[in-house]
């Protein structure tokens, strides 16, 4: 008894479990069906490149202090960031990858890259 590949509806020779014609065909229904999971995976870690890119550009130096204001003209996004750094102080340094940034009062946010990456 053949089935039908669930993809394209060809008639499928072989296993008797077998679920579709071809790898192509397989590859296409998986693509499918997570589109919408890996649209979002897309579009997060496009941000997180830009805000790696935008700390990367405004600290050329290493360890810079600026204006929040420089980061909000650029479009970095706060809420997007890989990993967390809290001193003993109780500071919390946000890294995206390997460039972090510490928000200071009045406005400021001090820039720093982890060298350990």
């Amino acid at each position: 008894m053949a089935g039908k590949c669930e993809e394209c509806g060809e008639a499928l020779i072989g296993r008797a479990d077998k679920r579709f014609c071809n790898d192509q065909c397989r590859s296409a229904h998986y693509q499918k069906r997570n589109a919408d999971a890996l649209q979002l995976i897309r579009q997060v870690n496009n941000q997180l490149k830009k805000n790696r890119n935008i700390l990367a550009s405004l600290n050329p130096e290493g360890k810079v202090r600026i204006k929040k204001s420089q980061l909000d003209r650029e479009g970095f996004n706060y809420k997007l960031y890989t990993s967390t750094y809290t001193t003993r102080e109780n500071k919390t340094y946000y890294f995206v990858y390997d460039q972090g940034y510490l928000p200071l009062d009045g406005d400021y946010i001090m820039l720093v890259i982890n060298k350990e990456f």
